[in-house]
């Protein structure tokens, strides 16, 4: 299916939160200075971006090309002020190609006002409280025999296995979303990027 047109609202809808937030959402890459001191710093790259330890998820968020969608869903469903809070929180993101595997029109359909404790559900669901590092993750993995639940923030469970050597989730619908890049540090907890949108049920 076509994403253009959702490409394009959700990039100015993430525009409108970096205005809100007083944040230039410009990826690092556009800024030749800002990416050699991401290098000198050993700093992550997500989405073009550098993911800098000191700023908390949404402000590192909100530069990634491919977090676009996920950016204008948080900013959708209000939880801006909880993810800029102190945690501090483990995000799987789903990036913009893992939303664009949903049903046509699924996206535009969840950022509708009305849709909004649907959202939140959804979004929560990718939210564990604590910062738990791909490696803690293969621990509790190895320590409960091969899987390990994670309770989220929505209160519902997500299952994590290891799957050709990557830490997977299944959600509660029984579908899988693989960690594409792991341990992303941020002030207030750390991101693991994910190929998947999981669902709650």
């Amino acid at each position: 299916m076509s994403i253009t047109p959702k490409t394009r609202f959700t990039a100015m809808a993430a525009a409108a939160l970096a205005a809100t937030l007083g944040l230039a959402a410009t990826p690092a890459t556009a800024d030749g200075h800002k990416d050699k001191m991401a290098e000198k710093q050993n700093v992550p790259m997500v989405g073009g971006a550098a993911m800098y330890p000191t700023k908390n998820i949404v402000e590192n968020a909100v530069n990634s090309k491919d977090h676009t969608t996920l950016v204008a869903a948080v900013q959708a469903a209000g939880l801006v002020e909880a993810l800029t809070g102190p945690g501090p929180f483990t995000v799987f993101a789903p990036t913009n190609a893992a939303f664009a595997k949903l049903p046509a029109g699924t996206v535009e359909t969840l950022l509708k006002p009305e849709n909004k404790g649907t959202l939140t559900g959804i979004l929560t669901y990718h939210v564990v409280p604590g910062k738990v590092s791909a490696a803690d993750l293969v621990a509790m993995i190895e320590q409960g025999g091969g899987k390990a639940e994670l309770t989220t923030l929505n209160g519902g469970k997500l299952v994590a296995h290891m799957m050709d050597g990557k830490v997977a989730l299944m959600d509660a619908a029984g579908g899988m979303a693989t960690v594409t890049q792991a341990d992303v540090y941020q002030s207030n907890g750390v991101i693991h990027v994910t190929d998947t949108v999981s669902l709650p049920g």
